[in-house]
């Protein structure tokens, strides 16, 4: 049985750091740590080789019995209880199992990247923002089941609450890299893969170009699209045709889109790996 200590106070210090914890990217940052909540979550994060620093519960959503029946083989270090009023303090959502962690973040950085096959597909996106698109860009990588995903310039922190949550915490168990766009080029050239850009100008129509070889398909934001260093190096600019009043969609279905396709492709010819 877990032995656990108890917090009552939404003032304990503890409890004050992981709120900060929660809200500022700042302090997420300068320790290296941040927070999940729900069952789903810590079970990814511990399949994704996270270390768990803190494990919080409150027994009114899960007992200490049934916290030893479903994670009976972990061994977390620091195990709190903590009463209703701190639970609410601390959750940033109303339907989780009464489970919030405290765990280290990972460095991601691009040049320990590592792909498990020779003919990796990549999804490239530039300057993300919305904490919403982040996570919806990884569920299409972890539904796609992409070799990787690497944000260029990032503008949000990667373990901002609303990317845990809107990613259903697969951003624990997907390959991801974070990099400046200058590097990632450099890398995708030096790994010999080819980079597709979703873009306006100077297009191919998607489905008219070959993704079953080493790809890196790249998407920008809604508003600003791609940089000019992207599509100066592209392989091969790429559209969807829109039919409609507008040029363009949400940048995860436009992904998701370019991705199954090649994902279509590569069933259709398979290559060896």
């Amino acid at each position: 049985m877990y032995e656990a200590k108890h917090i009552s106070s939404t003032q304990n210090a503890l409890i004050k750091k992981i709120v900060l914890l929660r809200d500022k990217s700042k302090e997420r940052k300068k320790t290296g740590l941040f927070i999940l909540e729900g069952k789903r979550e810590l079970e990814l994060a511990l399949k994704g080789g996270y270390s768990i620093a803190t494990l919080l519960y409150n027994e009114k959503r899960i007992t200490a019995s049934e916290l030893q029946t479903d994670f009976n083989k972990i061994a977390f270090t620091n195990i709190i209880s903590v009463s209703q009023e701190v639970y609410n303090k601390l959750a940033y959502r109303n339907t989780t199992e009464g489970l919030i962690a405290v765990a280290t973040a990972k460095p991601h950085h691009l040049e320990e990247l590592k792909f498990n096959t020779k003919n990796p597909l990549v999804l490239v996106a530039e300057a993300p923002e919305k904490p919403g698109n982040i996570g919806a860009l990884l569920r299409t990588a972890d539904a796609a089941n992409l070799d990787a995903i690497i944000i260029a310039n990032p503008k949000t922190d990667l373990y901002n609450p609303n990317i845990i949550r809107s990613s259903v915490g697969c951003v624990f168990t997907r390959n991801i890299a974070l990099a400046n766009t200058s590097d990632i080029i450099a890398f995708l050239e030096k790994k010999n893969i080819g980079i597709f850009c979703a873009a306006l100008s100077a297009s191919e129509v998607y489905t008219k170009l070959d993704y079953t070889g080493p790809t890196a398909i790249v998407v920008g934001t809604e508003d600003s699209g791609l940089s000019k260093e992207w599509l100066k190096r592209s392989s091969q600019n790429i559209v969807i045709p829109m039919e409609g009043e507008i040029d363009s969609m949400n940048v995860s279905v436009s992904a998701a889109i370019l991705i199954f396709e090649a994902k279509r492709q590569r069933q259709v010819r398979p290559t060896t790996k």
